[in-house]
């Protein structure tokens, strides 16, 4: 355990930026995942973290900071989602899976045309946590930092929008105002972390910290406070694996979460299965 702590130290050291930035789109998306897994509609994760990459594909492309290319083209496909459909005939997921598919053939396409190097076209998919530089830092930082302490501010409605649509509405809550709000906001979010944090972990932190939080609760602001600490601690056992084996550090924080996730799925059920024996013994 102090060897742990000695090396997530010297990781802290050399590597401030990338912990830091790390951390803070660890926290903030999984806070932002359990509205996303409470509301079925986990996919948008992976939709919005995919037009993220397409969106800084195309503002490399065309010389434009990448963190305004992939902000204004998930902003531009969350009001796209938000247009009505026929839910019978085509469920939303179906829709969220055209764009996906579109918006990973349109990234390879941009990307074949635009001369980027193999590390670069790496860095865009999967990000690199390592390579966050202080600019990257500072973009976290004054997009998402603002971005999450308006959902904070306006916390009440979103879960009235999110845990039940029709109450809220009998309590004049506009639903459509509010949901939309929130996955703006999540835009944002993914917008700014999907360069540094690449689709695959950002999509990682707005599902499994969220499924294991809401696994071991049925309590919401317990399922945010576990979530936001199954995030934190990912990431840092991340670093130190990766710190320590030489392993990809976006890829390991990946796999750490779902092991994680695993132990508690397991355990949970081996608990219950004790109780349960210990019960009938009673009786």
């Amino acid at each position: 355990m102090g060897q742990l702590i000695l090396n997530i130290k010297d990781i802290l050291n050399t590597f401030p930026e990338a912990v830091l930035t790390g951390l803070i789109i660890g926290i903030v998306c999984s806070f932002l995942g359990v509205f996303v897994v409470l509301k079925r509609v986990v996919f948008i994760g992976a939709t919005l973290s995919q037009v993220a990459a397409c969106g800084i594909a195309l503002a490399l492309f065309f010389n434009v900071n990448p963190f305004f290319g992939a902000a204004i083209f998930t902003m531009f496909i969350v009001t796209i989602l938000s247009f009505p459909i026929e839910k019978d005939r085509v469920p939303q997921d179906a829709v969220m899976g055209c764009i996906f598919v579109f918006t990973s053939a349109l990234s390879i396409l941009v990307i074949s045309r635009s001369g980027l190097e193999l590390k670069e076209v790496e860095s865009l998919i999967y990000g690199n946590l390592i390579l966050t530089s202080p600019k990257d830092l500072k973009i976290i930082i004054f997009t998402i930092l603002p971005v999450i302490s308006l959902v904070i501010l306006f916390l009440r409605p979103i879960i009235y929008t999110f845990v039940d649509r029709e109450e809220a509405k009998v309590l004049g809550v506009n639903v459509t105002f509010w949901g939309l709000f929130f996955f703006y906001c999540l835009s944002i979010v993914v917008s700014a972390s999907s360069k540094v944090g690449g689709m695959v972990l950002v999509f990682c932190y707005l599902v499994i910290p969220p499924t294991m939080a809401l696994f071991l609760t049925n309590r919401l602001i317990w399922s945010c406070i576990i979530s936001v600490t199954v995030a934190i601690f990912s990431t840092l056992l991340g670093f130190y694996f990766s710190f320590t084996y030489d392993f990809p550090t976006n890829q390991t924080i990946v796999v750490t979460s779902f092991i994680l996730l695993l132990l508690s799925y397991t355990g949970k059920i081996f608990m219950g299965w004790i109780y349960r024996n210990f019960r009938k013994k009673l009786l």
